[in-house]
């Protein structure tokens, strides 16, 4: 069992949890995921390692309460423990030899981000991080990408926080303002990672994406979670989950994730019922 050691909210829709786990604290790095068990009958949920403390032994993660798992997840209480953890699994980001990154995070997706722009700072990159959200009440980890970034550009749908527009707007501004990047790293809605990497196209600037689609075992036997990137058919859980921006097949990636839409809000709706609010 693994024991949630703290909980909280970082808005009305996103909870971080910090969970004992020595063994997956020991070897886990930057982009690499877990897949866990909220209870024995639960399904199975692969969530990116948002902060890990090996002396502590603990991972950090990251999550939006939207679907039946997530809701069984967040119904859980420090003291409480998952029934099942598995990792790390996925590939690392790569950042070694990087001088000057952008990283692009949206919504959740910055959960994601900031691990990867946190190594970066810490190895001596200079690292510009833009992240936006559809207003004020939905930012999550402002602070944080403060403390690492060398410039921060917050961007909200509707500019009740920092700037208004979308973080490909920022992104343009700074690369015409004369800034040369080894590499950006978007991660977010896939709709998001898709128009950052057509505006890095035009400026012929690496980009990459960390994919997340439908997963089961995570260890590239179910094929759930493939992708065509360059052409080839790719697993995000074994050869991801970062991929070259401008080779992924993102329409087709959109048109999958549409898959099980309904179901999935049939699942919520029984979850809704079986965890109301004011019982957590």
């Amino acid at each position: 069992m693994f024991e949630i050691l703290e909980k909280a909210s970082l808005n009305a829709t996103v909870t971080r949890i910090s969970v004992h786990a020595p063994l997956i604290a020991n070897k886990a790095e930057p982009g690499q995921f877990i897949i866990l068990r909220a209870k024995a009958d639960s399904e199975r949920i692969p969530l990116t390692i948002a902060d890990f403390d090996r002396a502590a032994g603990s991972i950090t993660l990251i999550f939006q309460v939207m679907g039946a798992g997530t809701m069984e997840i967040d119904s859980l209480n420090v003291g409480d423990c998952l029934q099942d953890l598995v990792g790390p699994l996925g590939k690392a980001t790569e950042v070694e030899g990087l001088r000057k990154v952008c990283v692009v995070g949206g919504g959740v997706g910055c959960a994601i981000a900031l691990p990867i722009a946190k190594k970066l700072h810490e190895q001596g990159t200079v690292v510009h991080s833009v992240v936006g959200f559809r207003n004020r009440e939905l930012v999550i980890l402002e602070d944080e990408f403060r403390a690492i970034s060398d410039e921060l550009r917050i961007m909200t749908d509707d500019g009740s926080h920092g700037e208004k527009g979308l973080v490909t707007t920022a992104l343009e501004t700074l690369i015409q303002a004369g800034n040369v990047y080894d590499e950006v790293i978007a991660i977010g809605p896939l709709i998001m990672m898709k128009f950052v990497a057509l505006t890095t196209k035009k400026y012929g600037v690496k980009t990459i994406v960390s994919m997340n689609p439908i997963m089961i075992d995570g260890t590239g036997m179910c094929g759930g979670c493939r992708l065509t990137v360059g052409g080839e058919t790719k697993f995000a859980c074994v050869d991801g989950p970062d991929f070259d921006g401008h080779l992924v097949d993102f329409d087709e990636a959109l048109r999958r994730g549409e898959m099980y839409r309904e179901f999935e809000q049939h699942a919520r709706e029984t979850a809704c019922n079986l965890f109301p609010k004011e019982a957590k």
